[in-house]
């Protein structure tokens, strides 16, 4: 038997340990239940939002699909925009079993920080295919103003 000492073992580092172990992590995250996951971790935010602004005010496009007018609520509390509602679907019956099911339902909530102040007495609303359209009129201290420049 051949004696060997400790600094002249050869070192063996195995190159896909790291893979592996991230394999391991994902597996166990997977094979969690649907209701582990803690409220609001989806992979999507709703509604989907697109925020503009011109020179006169700021538009904000929401995609509620499913969604009532009359069943949204719209606040504007200093410079947050808050939409809030509830989406709901209709199931195929007691006895209906999903192969997929990707629309989520339920109660959603979408705050969001406005680049600038407003005019909250001229806030308008409208919904249409759903697609809302929030159009928020910008605050006249923060609006350009043109400067005459006088001269000779």
């Amino acid at each position: 038997m051949a004696i060997m000492r400790f600094y002249d073992q050869p070192v063996f580092r195995n190159p896909w340990a790291d893979l592996e172990k991230m394999r391991r992590e994902f597996d166990t995250l997977f094979r969690r239940a649907p209701g582990d996951f803690p409220p609001g971790s989806g992979a999507t935010v709703f509604p989907a939002l697109n925020v503009a602004e011109d020179e006169h005010a700021i538009y904000v496009r929401a995609e509620i699909p499913g969604v009532k007018a009359a069943e949204l609520d719209i606040a504007v509390e200093g410079d947050t925009l808050t939409i809030k509602g509830e989406r709901r679907l209709e199931t195929g019956g007691e006895k209906c079993s999903y192969h997929r099911r990707e629309i989520e339902r339920g109660r959603f909530s979408r705050a969001l920080t406005l680049p600038t102040r407003i005019n909250p007495e001229g806030v308008k609303a409208t919904s249409q295919n759903g697609i809302l359209l929030i159009t928020l009129p910008k605050a006249e201290e923060v609006k350009p103003r043109r400067i005459e420049v006088k001269g000779d």
